[in-house]
């Protein structure tokens, strides 16, 4: 027997193995935490390819330009792509995106978890609420981790040359300072928060019109996706010209003096329709990803004793 280094209790285990088990046990927040991490960084990994794409449909080079006579598609990007870097371009900027998304899917269901677990102990969300935990969460964490969104965008356009994160972190201080580093902030909320609020307004609303017994079955995987994917649709068409104006603002600092004169920029330069440029790449993947990550922390909450 021994004492816990970690909470002074008599166990039966090793220091190590004790200091484990009481901090998860403990710790629902730091499971929450794990669990979306863990989640994240598989979607994240899966779906890197159609944000590169994405990004390139928003931010075209004049050489994809030209070459399709003015045009641009999904398939003539992701051709574009294979014939310069092959198919490890398609995960070109994945460092970045991991270094984001990791973290940040990681503290969005933590903050989750500890709003739902605060406020919400006794009772279910009803659609409003969900929307506004789901607000909450995404500015929490997309606040905190703007200076990497500003470097994974970057790194996916194929402007810029950067050697890495930390190198881009650097030179991006060095030559913007602290204006670079939280570049595209505004449009990254407006894009973020309401995706999110929207998103965990149906996704729960889905979820609960589902008979309580076909939840708890062997179909309940499947039914989380399903779930998953229809907020999914309807949450990323609302919240694309926001990601449009995110993307120009970090790419270019220099040229916008602010959001309304991206706002114009874009109108002016492609019409109503430049607000929605790259929406089937971005919805795909907003889509897919989201799904996918809710479905697993649905599971690995479940095995982790948080549900």
């Amino acid at each position: 027997m021994v004492i816990d280094p970690c909470w002074g209790q008599t166990t039966g285990q090793t220091d190590k193995e004790s200091c484990k088990h009481n901090l998860l046990a403990n710790h629902p927040l730091l499971k929450a935490f794990l669990a979306g991490s863990f989640s994240g960084t598989f979607s994240t990994v899966l779906f890197q390819p159609l944000d590169l794409v994405k990004t390139r449909l928003q931010n075209p080079t004049p050489a994809l330009i030209n070459g399709q006579n003015g045009t641009i598609s999904m398939a003539s990007v992701f051709t574009n792509i294979l014939q310069k870097d092959h198919i490890s371009g398609l995960w070109r900027g994945m460092t970045p995106s991991l270094t984001r998304c990791v973290p940040g899917v990681g503290l969005y269901f933590c903050s989750l978890d500890f709003i739902k677990s605060t406020y919400f102990s006794d009772k279910t969300p009803n659609a409003m609420e969900s929307m506004a935990i789901g607000i909450i969460a995404r500015c929490m964490s997309g606040a905190a981790l703007i200076p990497i969104t500003v470097v994974k965008t970057r790194f996916e356009s194929g402007v810029y040359g950067y050697d890495g994160v930390l190198n881009a972190l650097k030179e991006i201080y060095r030559t913007e300072g602290i204006k670079g580093m939280t570049c595209g902030l505004l449009p990254t909320l407006f894009r973020d928060a309401p995706f999110s609020g929207l998103y965990l307004m149906f996704y729960t609303q889905t979820k609960s019109a589902v008979p309580i017994d076909l939840m708890n079955s062997n179909y309940s995987s499947p039914i989380h996706f399903t779930c998953g994917v229809t907020a999914g649709i309807l949450a990323s068409i609302a919240t694309q010209p926001a990601d449009v104006l995110k993307t120009k603002m970090q790419l270019y600092p220099n040229k916008f003096r602010g959001l309304w004169s991206v706002v114009v920029y874009v109108h002016g330069e492609y019409g109503p329709r430049g607000y929605f440029k790259g929406m089937v790449p971005r919805m795909l993947r907003r889509t897919l990803m989201a799904a996918m990550s809710w479905t697993m922390y649905e599971q690995l909450t479940q095995a982790m004793g948080l549900k």
